[in-house]
């Protein structure tokens, strides 16, 4: 296997997961955030592969900070961040963040790398997989090829917007679920809530654009599957606190990392409602997030929702 030089940016759990993943495989790994005090292009500089782990709201300025024109060629940039951005001349379709890094680096490739990623199962070297995505293959498979192991099994897909969606749109879901497990509703329930919670994440996804057969995939099923049946899931954990009576603020105040699917529930409902795109869970995670419900009455609500067939 070729050994690269691979550039990490963002050393919170999941970059330095990534980082260990890639030191396991001996490529040479220099690690970057804002707490450095070597500059980012300095540590992009020659590098084969520059991966992107920092939280959503960091995406912009992060990128804001790169030189195009002092960049190799040959560079090619992953996106490992799951969520939405906001922007006011952006209407009809979210902002997301391969969009950016595509958009100030458009001569290069760029990857979206996304699954059910457990960073701390992983930094155990329990097994998992996960999803690259591209529009160009051969960058798509130049990174499944640097980070497959026997413990971390890595597919390509050509979805881009499916794979990421999928990803960002999961979080949202994986909030009810910690709240319908923090009221202690039953597994008939949580089933339901996951079932549901697929159907309006396709939804969404194929009315801007993706494929629906993504969505039952790793990115899609199997994200969502992993974070609603886990406590180390920051997203599940918020809506798990405020089922248990906590403040929002409390809540996010407790955990280690961000919880990006609060964010993404507020870019969600806001193309959502300009586009009328029927979301009733994710409305109802909204109302929660915003204070403007409990948890109890968010239940009640979808639960009293009009007759309909299931496929609708």
């Amino acid at each position: 296997m070729q050994q690269r030089t691979i550039a990490i940016l963002g050393a919170g759990a999941w970059g330095t997961t990534l980082a260990t993943l890639a030191k396991a495989k001996g490529h040479t790994v220099k690690v970057w955030s804002r707490q450095s005090h070597e500059h980012l292009q300095t540590v992009i500089d020659g590098a084969d592969l520059v991966l992107s782990a920092v939280s959503m709201k960091g995406v912009s300025a992060v990128v804001e900070q790169i030189q195009p024109a002092a960049i190799a060629a040959h560079t090619v940039f992953v996106t490992a961040t799951k969520g939405l951005a906001a922007e006011a001349s952006v209407a009809t379709k979210p902002l997301l963040p391969s969009q950016i890094w595509q958009a100030a680096l458009p001569s290069h490739a760029v990857v979206v790398l996304s699954g059910p990623n457990l960073s701390k199962e992983i930094q155990q070297g329990l097994p998992a997989a996960t999803v690259v995505a591209s529009q160009d293959l051969a960058a798509a498979q130049t990174v499944q090829a640097a980070l497959s192991s026997n413990a971390f099994r890595v597919y390509t897909n050509s979805d881009v917007v499916g794979v990421e969606l999928g990803g960002a749109l999961k979080n949202v879901i994986a909030i009810a679920v910690g709240a319908c497990d923090g009221l202690q509703l039953g597994t008939n329930a949580k089933a339901a809530l996951v079932t549901r919670g697929l159907a309006e994440i396709i939804r969404v996804g194929t009315y801007w654009g993706a494929k629906p057969e993504t969505f039952y995939g790793l990115s899609g099923l199997g994200d969502l599957l992993a974070t609603c049946n886990s406590a180390l899931s920051r997203n599940y954990q918020v809506g798990y606190g405020l089922a248990q009576g906590q403040s929002l603020s409390v809540v996010l105040a407790q955990l280690q990392g961000t919880a990006e699917g609060v964010n993404t529930t507020q870019v969600l409902m806001k193309l959502a409602t300009q586009q009328q795109i029927a979301v009733p869970i994710s409305h109802q995670v909204d109302r929660l997030l915003r204070g403007d419900i409990t948890p109890q009455a968010a239940v009640e609500a979808l639960m009293l929702r009009d007759y309909k067939p299931e496929t609708r």
